[in-house]
């Protein structure tokens, strides 16, 4: 079987690749603006092009493929909505319809729950939660519209289409949430926002990988994936300043100690937003935004159990042996940042 993998070549794209040639059957291919070396040493191809370019899309998915993961997006709480929607919106109906086109029968996309976040705290919901109504930021918007337009899109006989919603991705070769976190609390940036006590999901990168894997084995006419979202994280949510400090004590920065209460926090984020948006500064982004205050501040973890009922999925490795994992001193090609 011929897969295809947009963005095969990230962080998490790395891992769905790994997974995947775990199955001798799977030929598995990249498509991407750039090519890896780490891809070429596991014999991974790849097709360069732009998501935003419908030839490029086209081209690639004439070379016939039997299914497509389309992990590739682009994230941020910041930036010009063209870019997002380019990217994330378009890039994935340019996708959708190219490979309907070429006679792909199955499309795994990698979503976000920020389709559903709005400004509550979100407790152990499940699938049934709603889009969210108000969107802070352009990634969220985007994504979601790219969402619907994919389990709109699923054929329950010819074009099958599911979405995995994984929720703070880590492990080795992040180049994102740790280094992030890590960097900020080297300089001293860090504060709580609100009590510390918020619960959040998380999810280590290789459970991840194996949810997308498990999905796209059950994706198959007359299962109940087909068009359908899935929720999918650690065995816990984990208290999320707890998290933080003990990720920092492994690079033995101090705990963060300074707090802010939500509300101040938030109405930070949208003065800081004005201000940006008033002086045209599109990098560095603010130091606090109003998506980013609330994530910080809220709960937002999620039922599972509509994943592990449908496809099997449970997390594979622990947060702890995750946390092992991730800061143990062996030296792995994943211990690259990539773009």
């Amino acid at each position: 079987m011929r897969i295809l993998v947009t963005g095969g070549g990230g962080f998490l794209g790395t891992y769905i690749i790994q997974e995947l040639l775990k199955t001798s059957s799977y030929v598995v291919t990249n498509f991407s603006r750039h090519s890896y070396t780490h891809l070429e040493d596991l014999g991974v191809p790849t097709i360069k092009g732009d998501l935003k370019k419908i030839e490029d899309v086209n081209r690639a998915l004439s070379q016939g493929f039997d299914a497509v993961f389309h992990v590739a997006a682009l994230a941020g709480v910041w930036g010009k909505y063209e870019d997002y929607l380019g990217i994330n919106f378009l890039g994935t109906k340019f996708l959708l319809e190219a490979a309907r086109e070429h006679g792909v029968k199955r499309f795994v996309y990698t979503s976000t729950p920020s389709v559903v976040f709005d400004k509550d705290d979100l407790l152990g919901v499940g699938e049934e939660q709603p889009y969210a109504t108000e969107f802070l930021n352009a990634y969220s918007e985007t994504k979601t519209m790219a969402e619907k337009l994919v389990l709109q899109m699923n054929d329950s006989q010819s074009f099958l289409t599911c979405a995995i919603r994984p929720h703070l991705i880590w492990g080795p070769g992040d180049p994102h949430l740790f280094p992030r976190v890590i960097q900020k609390g080297k300089e001293g940036k860090l504060r709580v926002v609100g009590d510390g006590e918020n619960l959040v999901d998380i999810i280590y990168v290789e459970n991840a990988a194996l949810a997308h894997v498990q999905a796209f084995e059950h994706l198959h006419p007359g299962s109940p994936v087909c068009g359908q979202a899935y929720f999918v994280g650690q065995e816990r949510p984990v208290k999320l300043w707890e998290f933080i400090n003990q990720v920092l004590g492994f690079v033995k920065v101090e705990p963060v100690m300074g707090s802010i209460d939500v509300k101040s926090a938030y109405r930070l984020g949208w003065l800081l937003e004005k201000v940006f948006k008033l002086a045209g500064i599109q990098r560095p982004e603010p130091p606090m935004t109003r998506f980013v205050a609330l994530n910080l501040g809220k709960s937002h973890y999620f039922s599972h159990r509509k994943a592990a009922a449908h496809f099997g999925y449970h997390p594979r490795v622990s947060i702890e042996e995750g946390l092992a994992k991730t800061f143990s001193t062996r030296n792995s090609v994943l211990d690259q940042q990539r773009s």
